[in-house]
């Protein structure tokens, strides 16, 4: 059904309705590392009946072709939007990714994955050293700062193993045997 198909008392209750929906998705994303402006984006597209050229969301939204664009790319690389090709169109056009458990997934996995990546990269680095400097230190209070230390960082190892296994757990699915997805 289109918006045009309803009566004006009809479209200002759909259209208070959608502004507050948007509004709050705008505010939450933060979570995401989101702009405001950005999750407004998201929340225009959530809503919109057909994929939208980066034009349409500038005259829908009153800002620049430029600041969409931004947005867009950012929702992009989250896996928030989706590019999409429409017979006859010379524009790219934009859909959001209404699978919201997809969309979690990639951010999480995206963002945490480099993080554990990096985080076990440092740590392992910076046990090797210590170890190191270790089998150069006789008994005495450095040595014992540094078996410390170096336990410290090899528990913390085991804590990015385990969340690189729930990435893991989560991108094949898994999770979903563990915490199902709300079905209707």
């Amino acid at each position: 059904m289109s918006l045009d198909q309803l009566t004006d008392e009809q479209q200002v209750l759909l259209m208070k309705v959608r502004k507050r929906v948007i509004e709050a998705i705008g505010r939450n994303m933060d979570l995401y590392g989101v702009s405001l402006s950005t999750g407004h984006l998201y929340g225009l597209l959530f809503f919109a009946d057909k994929p939208m050229t980066l034009d349409e969301m500038g005259m829908e939204m009153k800002m620049s072709k430029t600041s969409m664009s931004t947005g867009v790319r950012t929702l992009l690389d989250l896996k928030m939007v989706n590019k999409v090709w429409e017979k006859g169109s010379r524009k790219d056009l934009y859909e959001v990714e209404y699978d919201w458990y997809q969309t979690f997934t990639d951010f999480f996995a995206i963002k945490w994955r480099k993080a554990v990546e990096s985080n076990i990269l440092v740590l392992r680095r910076s046990i090797e050293e210590l170890t190191k400097a270790m089998a150069e230190e006789s008994e005495g209070p450095l040595r014992r700062v540094l078996e410390e230390d170096v336990r410290k960082m090899k528990e913390t190892v085991k804590y990015y193993e385990w969340l690189d296994r729930l990435i893991d757990t989560m991108e094949s699915g898994e999770i979903y045997k563990l915490v199902p997805k709300e079905t209707e």
